[in-house]
């Protein structure tokens, strides 16, 4: 029997040693109570709370429980804290490191002129981005065809249109609000390639107004000849053209050179050449301004000139002239060279330029036709556009406003500035000089 005994308490102490060491487990170590100690400053000296310190010692919960002086007490580890998960970081969506993502919203057709106008600007596009891709410039495009009829609020409907980074349109001015309120609404920049009525880009900072008034050109025109010219006699010829608009550019020329007392002629294209010949100085270099951009009004006033120059061969004579004049580039670009020639313009297509050539042969490679025989070429319009505010957007991000003037354009230069708080309106403007060792400069303003 005692045998039995022996075994039952062996196996007590070896099961009781358990369930202490057991306890134990759980404890930092033993305190022994000093005098003034409490339970807070003690459960700040083991850095765990009261509650952990009550709970590993039940009696400190009993009513009459009083903290002694010499008492032994259990100091529990202190309970794992679980970290409430936090949100995760979302990634800056830097634009410079992912594809830019373009839409075009325009009339993409065969129907009409204005179809295939858009058509032939939208390849220029593309062969941009082929270019910009060779460069490391990742490209997503989607293109839509939005045709005059067309509710461009449809479009916007379509799958992705409101992850775009950048828009190229509309053509057309009834789409122009809905497409700015889009845009303002999902942080889109737009740009309006083209004409249009109305007033979107003062009042909206996503509009890109890449087209300029006749007005602002107009101003334009008249400061940079007053800036070119002002050691000129001007010569004003009146070429008795009842369909020219161009009065509003002579008239305003005349208003500001009287009010800085600059003296300048006026005669007619019928007058004798006697008559004609004393409007001119032989004193100071003359510089002729027509009030006409019509070709056979220009052309007789070459003949008038030549005239006068073989009469005088000592008088000097530049000509400034209107945009319009491009057009006749290739039948008077000898009489440009001969007569010192400026032409005020936004764009100018250089059918001599190496980088010209190269886009016409490319386009008519790429797509088995020429280039439209228009002034500014539709393709490079598309081709300049693209390449100016893709890789801008590439190079600065968010950061980009198309402030920077653009040295790179093949046809259109581009220099946006801020209309009031509303957007942006590109003010490039140049002169293209025909210079007399027939070569062509651009002056910049």
């Amino acid at each position: 029997m005692m045998h039995y005994l022996r075994y039952f308490a062996l196996i007590f102490l070896f099961l009781g040693g358990m369930e202490v060491e057991a306890q134990v487990q759980n404890w930092q170590t033993m305190h022994k109570v000093k005098k003034k100690e409490t339970l807070f400053g003690i459960s700040r000296q083991y850095g765990i709370s009261v509650e952990e310190l009550m709970k590993a010692n039940p009696e400190m919960s009993l009513p009459n429980y009083k903290l002694r002086k010499g008492d032994y007490i259990y100091i529990p580890y202190p309970t794992e804290k679980v970290e409430t998960p936090k949100e995760p970081v979302k990634p800056v969506d830097d634009i410079t490191k992912r594809p830019i993502r373009v839409g075009v919203m325009l009339p993409l057709h065969d129907v009409d002129g204005d179809g295939r106008r858009m058509v032939e600007y939208y390849r220029g596009m593309l062969m941009a981005i082929s270019e910009l891709k060779r460069q490391g410039v990742s490209v997503d495009v989607r293109a839509w065809n939005v045709n005059i009829d067309a509710d461009i609020r449809q479009t916007f409907l379509q799958e992705g249109a409101d992850k775009l980074d950048i828009i190229f349109g509309p053509l057309y001015t009834k789409q122009v609000k809905h497409l700015g309120e889009f845009a303002r609404k999902n942080n889109i920049r737009v740009v309006i390639p083209f004409s249009i009525n109305g007033n979107e880009v003062a009042e909206n900072p996503f509009v890109y107004q890449v087209y300029q008034s006749p007005e602002e050109l107009n101003s334009k025109a008249i400061s940079s000849f007053l800036a070119r010219f002002a050691d000129y006699h001007p010569v004003i010829i009146d070429c008795n053209d009842k369909t020219s608009n161009k009065g509003i550019f002579t008239f305003g020329l005349r208003e500001q050179l009287e009010k800085r007392n600059i003296e300048y002629s006026i005669t007619n294209l019928t007058s004798s050449d006697e008559l004609f010949a004393k409007a001119f100085s032989l004193d100071k270099p003359n510089v002729v301004i027509l009030n006409t951009g019509r070709s056979p009004e220009l052309t007789a006033v070459f003949k008038k000139l030549d005239v006068l120059t073989q009469n005088n061969r000592n008088l000097r004579v530049s000509m400034y002239g209107y945009t319009d004049w491009l057009l006749y580039e290739r039948i008077n670009k000898e009489r440009f060279f001969q007569y010192d020639v400026f032409i005020p313009t936004h764009f100018y297509h250089n059918a001599s330029s190496s980088k010209t050539a190269q886009l016409e042969s490319d386009y008519q490679r790429w797509f088995h036709t020429p280039m439209m025989e228009a002034k500014p070429r539709f393709a490079i319009t598309g081709y300049d556009q693209a390449m100016f505010f893709l890789k801008g957007i590439h190079v600065q991000g968010n950061d980009f406003t198309g402030n920077k003037p653009d040295t790179q354009a093949v046809q259109t230069q581009f220099k946006f500035d801020r209309v009031g708080t509303g957007g942006w309106q590109n003010n490039q403007f140049m002169l293209i000089h025909y210079n007399h060792d027939k070569t062509i400069s651009t002056v910049t303003f």
